[in-house]
This record gives C-alpha cells, structure tokens and sequence, in this order.
C-alpha cells in the first residue's frame, strides 16, 4: 500500500517526480553521474564547477565558524548580506532595493523559485509560462503549487522566443511569467527585444515576472540585463539569484529574491516554513563575495568564455554541430551527424563509448515537445582547463 496521498501522488506523477510503479524516478543527471562512477568517464552532465571559488570568500565562511555564525541568522538574512545584495544591485544595475523589506535570503535560487510559486499561485486556474527548454525544477514547483504549465519553445540555432507564439501563450490566466536568463541548458541571453515585450505582455494581464538571473555575472557574447531594469517592470517583478555560480559555492546553497515588499513578505511567508533559515556562516562570506572590485566579475565571464571555446572547438572537430552560448555554464551540441538523432539514447552510450558524460537536452522538455529537440545535448563548460582538454580528447574517438 502507497504511504504517498493520492492527491499528492497524482502531482507528483505529473511531474515526473515519480515512476509509473509508484517509486521515486532518478532523474537522468542522476542517472549519467552513476555512469560517471561505474565507467571512470569525464563527467560533464551536472553543471558544478571542479574548483573553488575567490580564496577571500572561502576565508570569509571560515573566520564566521571560528567566530561563532553558528546559530540560526535573523529569518530575512543577515543585514550584512541583505545590505550587500542591495548595493550589488545598485552598483552593476542602477536597482534601488530597500534591505530591510526588499530582499530574502534562501536556501538557493531553487528554494527562492519554490516559494515563490508556492506564496503566489492562487489555484489551479493559474497559469505559469516559462521558455522551453526548462531547467527541470520548473515543472516539479509549478506542479506542487498546482498551477499549469504553459511552455513557449526556444529553438536553434538563436534560441530566442518566437514573440508571436509568446504572446499567443500569455493569456489572462498566466499568474506568472518566469524567464530564466541567462538560459540553462541553450546558454542564450534573451533580446532586448523579448524582454520589452515580457514586460508589456505582463502589464496586459496583469501577470507577476519572476527571473531566475543565477548565471548574470557569466555572461560573455552579450550582456545580461535585469528584466527590473526595464521601464515599467520593477513594480511587477521578483529577481532570484544566487552566490553559487559567481563564486564557484553550489554546495553553500545561498540565494535570494527582491522585489516589491508586498511580494517579497508573501513569498517570506512560505520559506519559513521551509528551510526557515540556512547557511549561517556562509552569509557574511557572500557578503564579502557581492563586494570584490570589478574585475573578479570580469575574470569570471572570461575564464568561462575560454572553457567553451574549448569545449566548443573540441566538439566541431569530433563532429557535432555546436550552438555558442552567450552565457551560463553549458554548451548545447547536436549529435545528429553522429549517429545521435535520440539524445537520450546517445548519452547513455557515450561514457562507454568515449569517456565522456553528458546530458540530453531532451531532459529539459514536456513529453510531447522532445521529438523536435531529437540530438540536442547539453555539455557543461565549468571544469577545469585540463579536464576540459582530456574530455575533447576523448570525444575526438568520433573523428578518427
């Protein structure tokens, strides 16, 4: 007999939280890390750096232990880390984000998201609309909050939105429109133009934006611009990031909303009673994170722009079709050429065919839209140089 309600069991079925004999699903990240393990192959599936980040952040989390930021921190965040947050979105955006009733801390950008649905998605009338390819925790919060998912496809070789189909998708009933930018898995970074007309689509039905800007700081072929920068749209919209991407920290888990107050306490509401705090010590290291000089930030974008170009030159000689990213941590590349028209089926061979893990980006699509993406697949670039090296070597087994 299933511990699972039924009501809950149904969501998370929908979801794809669950298999069809009512057990937990690995998900295939999970899945190609195994094979990482079983094969000894180069694993370029999940997208967490193989290096630590800035040595003064690092110090910073360690003189906090040592100094007793051991206990639980204040429910919003530290000051510090609340003040640091506003003046990082002052100081690169020109955003004026009031600290004391503006801005939380979360457990990460995903605990930020969770909530955030979860604070404003009123029923199952609400409508959420997200791009597609989606980064997988989307689908699984949108459908624990019970809202439905509506999708608007980004396509190669751009990967921007087709804005007839995005206004055709935004209706009355969209509560929210959440726009992941710089993207995870294309590595785009959306239009000017896109964003001018998300915000007017949102004015027009009176939706909430929500943006997930984790990857803002590793941007290199065109810059990131806040969607809360845009006339008209502050008022409307929670901007979501976090510490673990800009300061190589995915375990630290520190990520944070702002907005308008009157959204930021719904959304307070809920996380309380979710992690209700985390990572002492770790705040006051973000902190000191948010306030390097200029270049650290520049450096980051740098170094990740030669990792891809890496990557991306090692994949065309071994005969993949590369699609450039303008930002984030992954190079999307169709194996078609390759024999790999199924990404699944692909990526499941090649740790024993060559060395290499990888994830197909048919892992970021609803059922019925992974036949049109058929041999996309997503190769993370934040690995150290040498490992990168050694995974395109391996992969050139394709071209001998």
């Amino acid at each position: 007999m299933s511990v699972i309600p039924g009501a809950w069991r149904r969501t998370a079925a929908g979801a794809g939280l669950l298999a069809a004999d009512g057990t937990v699903a690995p998900t295939i990240f999970a899945e190609m890390s195994a094979a990482a393990a079983r094969t000894g192959a180069i694993n370029l599936g999940q997208g967490f750096p193989d290096e630590d980040g800035p040595a003064e952040v690092l110090e910073a989390a360690r003189a906090a232990i040592a100094g007793g930021a051991n206990q639980y921190p204040p429910g919003r965040g530290t000051p510090d880390l609340l003040a640091a947050i506003s003046e990082h979105q002052h100081r690169f955006y020109g955003l004026d984000v009031d600290p004391a009733t503006e801005v939380i801390v979360t457990a990460g950008a995903t605990e930020a998201l969770t909530a955030t649905l979860l604070a404003l998605i009123d029923g199952p009338d609400d409508e959420v609309v997200v791009f597609e390819p989606y980064y997988d925790s989307y689908a699984a919060a949108v459908a624990l909050a019970g809202a439905r998912l509506r999708t608007v496809p980004l396509r190669a070789p751009d990967f921007q939105p087709d804005l007839d189909q995005l206004a055709a998708v935004v209706t009355d009933r969209t509560r929210m429109i959440l726009v992941n930018d710089p993207h995870n898995p294309t590595g785009v970074v959306f239009d000017q133009e896109v964003l001018t007309e998300i915000v007017r689509l949102a004015h027009l039905h009176d939706a909430v934006i929500v943006t997930d800007e984790v990857y803002e700081h590793l941007a290199f072929r065109a810059p990131h611009t806040p969607i809360a920068t845009l006339p008209g749209a502050a008022e409307r919209t929670l901007t979501i990031s976090s510490a673990g991407k800009t300061f190589s920290t995915t375990g630290w888990k520190i990520g944070w909303v702002h907005g308008p107050a009157e959204l930021i306490t719904a959304v307070l509401t809920v996380k309380q009673y979710l992690t209700y705090v985390n990572g002492s010590p770790f705040q006051p290291a973000v902190a000191v994170g948010l306030r390097l000089d200029d270049a650290y930030f520049t450096n980051a974008a740098a170094a990740l722009e030669n990792k891809h170009r890496i990557l991306g030159d090692g994949l065309r000689a071994a005969g993949f079709t590369v699609h450039a990213p303008q930002g984030g941590y992954f190079t999307v590349a169709d194996a078609s050429a390759l024999g790999g028209t199924d990404a699944a089926a692909f990526c499941r061979a090649l740790p024993d065919r060559a060395g290499v893990v990888a994830i197909p980006i048919t892992a970021f699509l609803s059922p019925e839209r992974r036949h049109e993406y058929g041999g996309l697949v997503r190769f993370a670039a934040c690995k150290r140089v040498e490992v990168l090296e050694e995974a395109v070597s391996r992969l050139a087994v394709f071209s001998a």
